[in-house]
């Protein structure tokens, strides 16, 4: 199935979850937020988060500096 990430187009299998999105961007233990279709997914939900054919996901990482 397809969903599109930060305005990328990307092939998932079905079932594919947040975690593993999070997974497979290198992101685990980064200060991260998550939104699918204008909705925040908390950090704690990632497991059990299964994305649905269409889903538009943004990603964003704090970065810090000063």
């Amino acid at each position: 199935m397809e969903i599109i990430v930060n305005g990328q187009s990307q092939e998932v299998p079905e079932g594919y979850t947040a975690e593993q999105l999070v997974n497979s961007l290198e992101l685990v233990g980064k200060r991260i937020a998550m939104e699918v279709n204008e909705e925040i997914v908390p950090k704690s939900g990632y497991s059990a988060y299964a994305f649905m054919a269409g889903d538009r996901v943004e990603v964003v990482h704090a970065v810090g500096g000063g």
